[in-house]
């Protein structure tokens, strides 16, 4: 999952996105409202946590925006604003859901994990392609009847190509959906990280049961069935 975490308090601001990546989380920190929204415009994020008192463009501007062109976007909104009616305002203004300053950190893990299985249920709550399984709520992964032990990276590359199974999915689409923006675009990073989890689902690159290399496309996660 992919988070994009507008916050112009820098001390907090790296304390979250620290604390969410240990959690498994891809985050992408933007300092100000101009900044979030121009990050949230061009990116494909699962969630999107806002603080409300922003300069440039506050939080409630970036909020409408964001709503107004990703609907699907997930919306946490955080503020030192404890009133009712601004808690109103900013669920009126598209946040899903609304936390105010301070909080416990695991506060904000549990109330992220509320959105995103909300969002699941939308989704299809188990992945399934053949005898591959996926629970995106629980982070757990199996072949068959094996648990898989699987890197974060890992997990959610194979989470991407079960959503897309069929599908050629490129190291681009991979990059951005799985690392934040700080990822270097010419790393070897991503097959790496593919090469560990075909190792993992004991997949042969030469004749793939699972994930396929498509040379000048990128990978695809083959359907039950198809021919070898």
């Amino acid at each position: 999952m992919r988070v994009l975490l507008v916050e112009d308090e820098p001390d907090l601001a790296q304390a979250l996105a620290r604390g969410l990546r240990r959690q498994g989380y891809a985050v992408d920190v933007a300092e100000n409202g101009e900044r979030g929204w121009e990050l949230g415009e061009v990116n494909d994020y699962d969630l999107l946590i806002l603080d409300l008192n922003l300069p440039d463009m506050d939080g409630l501007e970036v909020c409408r925006r964001l709503r107004s062109s990703k609907p699907g976007l997930l919306i946490l909104m955080l503020t030192a604003r404890d009133r009712v009616m601004d808690k109103v305002i900013g669920l009126d203004s598209g946040a899903d859901d609304y936390l105010t300053k301070p909080f416990h950190f695991e506060e904000l893990l549990a109330r992220v994990r509320a959105l995103l299985r909300r969002d699941l249920r939308v989704r299809e709550p188990i992945l399934r392609v053949g005898d591959l399984k996926l629970d995106p709520a629980s982070r757990i992964a199996w072949v068959g009847r094996r648990r898989l032990n699987l890197t974060h990276k890992e997990f959610g590359i194979l989470e991407y190509l079960m959503r897309r199974a069929g599908e050629v999915v490129s190291q681009e689409e991979l990059i951005e959906h799985v690392w934040n923006e700080d990822v270097n675009l010419f790393t070897s990073s991503v097959r790496v990280h593919v090469h560990s989890l075909r190792r993992k689902l004991e997949d042969d690159a030469k004749c793939p049961r699972y994930i396929e290399t498509v040379p000048g496309g990128g990978y695809r996660l083959r359907n039950p069935g198809e021919d070898q």
